[in-house]
């Protein structure tokens, strides 16, 4: 044991280790071979939970704004703004009331009979109810999970399924349960378990599990371990193995925001029933709206009930969004939104095989028409630009066609001209269309980067100048990304190069600040002459250290604000900033004279590392 012990105590820690086998590969090859090593903090066995973030425990990260989230969601849906005002209005409010009841504490107006704002969204097929509520959980950043509501009624499983969406929430927040009490749970096509006046047997079922949702929509416990589940099952032996303990693990659900939406067919019947009723008497009028959205946000709790739902299930859905049903013309403006799934997928599908796909607006009006007559809202578009497309996806890998314009004839006769272009007829005219169809969707592109720059900017902290919308769209139309995608790109170039003045101020002591001309010219050096950012900050260092700081020790003055002009010309506003300076502060022309002198022999005595870069920058 002793033996044992003392071998113990002579193993060497990885830094020795690594200090030997450097030692030798210094002694064997020089300075040419390093060995580079990665960071490993240890970690304490009884600990293997991760660590807690910078989060409070208990206290939610969250000062979203309404008009935010909905400018947020204009980017990816169009349409819907009824919709969209209700949605992130009450989404917000629900989150900000939390985050202020927790930092408040046992001084909060937390009462007896709190009133969740659970969501009920009504309208028809294909209209945006599922995207909107992923697009609020991804901008949010919580907990997101979603269940269909006709799994719980063929399973004929009475509240099991119910309390599964719950524990959900928890593998989405990484076993964390504190960040689980403040998820979304969605739950679709929540018309389907609504009960048939006067049926009995399946509808049986359906009640049933309204009633097991009852409790989770306003407030209780949940249990992880449940004997269904084998992951929670798993979860519970490793706990008990690590503490010794037996440990109640559960998820309470007052802070659990419940959406439920469904196309609710029969409803307007009802609706339309109820208000003739009632406008049968003297002196009465009947004024039904023309329009669907219009009679459905007319609903009350009654005519819910009379379509099949208990009282007590939609008291605890207080919040009512009504979605309108998309025009052709609404379809035809979904497919221009550069943000719109349905044309990105296809362009990717086919970038798979290093094809270039663009669509002409004239195809784009002939697909939203054909959409219409399909009647399943913007997932019938999905349907026609496969049904058209797909012959060409099968065929064009296997040719040398690189650039496919997908044009009204297209659309139209897609077999006839595959055929033609399988024949190798056409290639000049294809091409033809392509660079038309390209220049204008570019121009279409660059016209909402425009439109939209202060959306934009505001949302991704990026100023977007006329320079970066180019680079934009460059990148957008290169790598098939959406558009935040695009910006957060340029904006990680941006960010580098702003990191430049931080390693000046802490190298030199001297704070520069680049203007907005002069990020985008360092950009354009960058991609046109394949330079990196330490060759950028090497020559920015020779250029202006040594005179800004003839500068700063004259006149006191320590920022610097440089612009495009004095990147291209360093001499000249070097030799224009020291007169203006000088004259600030009326020194003498013997200070003048001799600082001038001393700042030519200290450009002079400067000179590049290399000539890997251009004279000019």
């Amino acid at each position: 044991m002793d033996a044992m012990k003392e071998r113990n105590v002579n193993i060497p820690n990885p830094k020795e280790i690594e200090k030997e086998i450097t030692e030798f590969l210094t002694k064997k090859y020089g300075g040419q071979v390093k060995v580079v090593s990665p960071i490993v903090v240890p970690q304490d066995e009884r600990s293997e939970d991760p660590p807690s973030t910078a989060r409070n425990k208990g206290v939610i990260d969250f000062d979203l704004r309404p008009e935010e989230l909905i400018s947020y969601l204009d980017q990816y849906i169009i349409k819907q703004d009824q919709a969209k005002q209700i949605l992130a209005t009450k989404i917000c409010t629900h989150f900000n009331r939390i985050r202020h009841q927790e930092i408040a504490g046992a001084a909060s107006s937390e009462f007896q009979g709190r009133i969740k704002n659970n969501i009920i969204m009504i309208g028809p097929t294909g209209v945006g109810k599922t995207y909107m509520i992923k697009l609020i959980a991804q901008k949010l950043g919580v907990p997101f999970v979603k269940g269909d509501a006709t799994k719980f009624s063929e399973t004929g499983y009475v509240g099991g399924d119910v309390e599964d969406l719950v524990r959900d929430l928890v593998r989405e927040s990484d076993n964390d349960i504190d960040l689980a009490q403040y998820g979304i749970i969605y739950i679709d096509e929540i018309d389907k378990i609504a009960s048939s006046n006067g049926h009995y047997g399946a509808d049986v079922s359906r009640t049933g599990v309204q009633r097991a949702l009852l409790k989770p929509m306003e407030e209780t416990e949940v249990e992880l371990k449940v004997p269904h589940d084998p992951i929670s099952m798993i979860q519970e032996v490793e706990q008990f193995r690590k503490t010794g303990k037996r440990e109640k693990r559960s998820v309470n659900t007052k802070n659990i925001l419940f959406i439920v939406s469904g196309a609710f067919g029969p409803l307007q019947e009802i609706i339309k029933k109820r208000t003739i009723d009632q406008g049968i008497g003297f002196g009465s009028r009947i004024g039904l709206p023309k329009n669907e959205a219009g009679l459905l946000s007319q609903a009350k709790a009654e005519d819910l009930v009379e379509f099949g739902f208990e009282s007590e299930f939609i008291g605890r859905l207080p919040v009512r969004s009504i979605f309108e049903r998309l025009t052709e013309e609404d379809l035809y403006t979904i497919l221009k939104n550069p943000n719109n799934p349905v044309i990105l997928s296809k362009r990717l599908d086919f970038a798979t095989y290093g094809i270039d796909v663009r669509f002409s607006d004239e195809a784009l009006h002939i697909m939203a028409a054909r959409a219409r007559d399909e009647n399943t809202g913007a997932r019938g578009l999905v349907s026609v630009i496969e049904q058209a497309l797909i012959p060409f996806e099968t065929r064009l890998p296997s040719m040398n066609i690189k650039r496919f314009p997908v044009t009204s004839k297209v659309i139209e006769n897609p077999e006839k001209i595959l055929n033609k272009w399988l024949s190798g007829v056409g290639a000049v005219e294809r091409d033809a269309a392509f660079d038309t169809i390209a220049g204008s969707n570019r121009e279409a592109l660059i016209d909402y980067l425009k439109e939209n720059r202060k959306k934009l900017s505001e949302q991704h902290g990026l100023p977007l100048s006329a320079y970066r919308i180019d680079r934009v769209a460059d990148y957008y139309y290169a790598y098939v990304v959406e558009i935040g995608t695009a910006i957060r790109k340029i904006k990680s170039y941006y960010d580098q190069i702003k990191r430049i003045e931080i390693d000046f101020y802490n190298k030199h002591d001297l704070n520069i600040v680049l203007e907005e001309d002069a990020i985008d010219y360092i950009s354009e050096q960058m991609a046109n002459h394949s330079l990196n950012i330490d060759l950028i900050y090497h020559k920015l260092s020779n250029d202006f250290e040594y005179g800004l700081k003839l500068l700063r020790d004259k006149t006191g003055k320590n920022r610097f604000f440089l612009p495009k002009d004095a990147l291209v010309n360093p001499e000249a506003f070097l030799d224009r900033l020291i007169t203006s300076e000088f004259k600030k502060h009326n020194l003498t022309e013997a200070d003048r004279s001799t600082n001038e002198e001393d700042l030519a022999a200290g450009l002079g005595a400067i000179t590049a590392p290399d000539d890997a870069y251009p004279e000019s920058l």
